[in-house]
């Protein structure tokens, strides 16, 4: 008669699945997560995906039903209106609150997602300045009466890293960054460790996939989100105020739909036009992601994939006193 390998002594406090858009981490997560159950660990899932954090932006964003999530719980899925503004410090938060609270329980949790800044706040000893209401405030109008590329220019002059980071037309980052180097006298970057640390011992595991697989496989994807109604999606959210949100308005796939919706895109060039940003989007998560010094990479299309991620999470966590590559 087999028996089930036990459970590592030492469980890692934190597994982390990360990897570009279209690569699996969903899928992967859950085969994971049930391999740990089927060895009497409990596991609880939570959301690493900035989009995902929005009620209503189900399509778009690829989020597993209630019945796609095999009874295993979720965290961090629909707590944000269209109308909130995500920001990582607040994720941050949140989102070890939650994995304390699963610790606390003696389950483990998995976190999953391809927001590399949202991932990399949880994992690493990131530590955000605070903001001031009236600098901010005097940054926004200046913004709303100048428009961005003068905000631009002066984070050129103040801090040129964080303006090549951002670029030229992302406003609400602009300000962000000057509001940062106004309050702490030093360049944007120097918000974020040199050598960033581990919050918590942690398995990194990665999925990747060939570019030559992944690229057919980001445009199949966009063409399946109007299929199965993204522009009715989009359209629904006009009423919950996704046009007042800073955040879920500008969403990829989701500002195509609503310019479908406003008669300023037809079909096709709506779909083109997420085609090409989802695949610009990819080739980011893909260089933020291959930074990770200790993930340990799966191939996302590989038969033993589980097998493969299931042996390194018994190897064991990278410790949180090791440093990780700059990011």
């Amino acid at each position: 008669m087999s028996t089930v390998p036990a459970v590592t002594a030492d469980p890692a406090a934190l597994i982390a699945i990360v990897g570009s858009t279209g690569t699996g981490k969903s899928e992967l997560s859950l085969d994971l997560a049930e391999r740990l159950i089927q060895r009497g660990q409990s596991v609880e899932i939570v959301n690493a995906d900035a989009m995902q954090l929005y009620r209503g932006m189900d399509i778009g964003t690829a989020k597993l039903t209630v019945p796609e999530r095999r009874g295993i719980p979720h965290h961090l899925l629909d707590v944000l209106d269209v109308t909130d503004e995500a920001t990582v410090s607040n994720y941050q938060t949140d989102a070890r609150a939650v994995i304390t609270e699963i610790r606390a329980r003696g389950a483990v949790p998995i976190l999953v997602g391809g927001s590399g800044l949202y991932v990399s706040s949880v994992v690493f000893d990131f530590q955000f300045p605070g903001t001031d209401p009236i600098l901010r405030a005097r940054l926004e109008a200046e913004l709303s009466m100048s428009g961005p590329g003068l905000m631009y220019t002066r984070l050129q002059a103040v801090d040129p890293q964080a303006a090549l980071r951002i670029g030229p037309s992302n406003g609400r980052r602009l300000v962000r960054a000057l509001e940062i180097v106004e309050l702490t006298g030093a360049p944007h970057l120097a918000a974020l460790p040199e050598e960033p640390v581990y919050w918590k011992p942690t398995v990194l595991l990665g999925l990747r996939t060939p570019r030559e697989q992944l690229t057919p496989r980001l445009d199949a994807r966009v063409e399946r989100m109007w299929a199965a109604g993204i522009v009715d999606e989009a359209r629904g959210l006009l009423a919950a105020g996704i046009e007042n949100g800073v955040t879920a308005s500008r969403a990829i796939g989701y500002a195509q739909a609503l310019g479908q919706v406003y008669g300023t895109r037809s079909q096709a060039e709506a779909v083109e036009a997420t085609q090409q940003l989802t695949r610009r989007y990819a080739r980011r998560q893909v260089s933020w992601f291959k930074r990770y010094a200790h993930a340990h990479w799966v191939e996302s299309d590989a038969a033993d994939r589980v097998d493969d991620a299931l042996a390194h999470v018994d190897r064991g966590s990278a410790p949180s006193a090791l440093p990780a590559r700059p990011l």
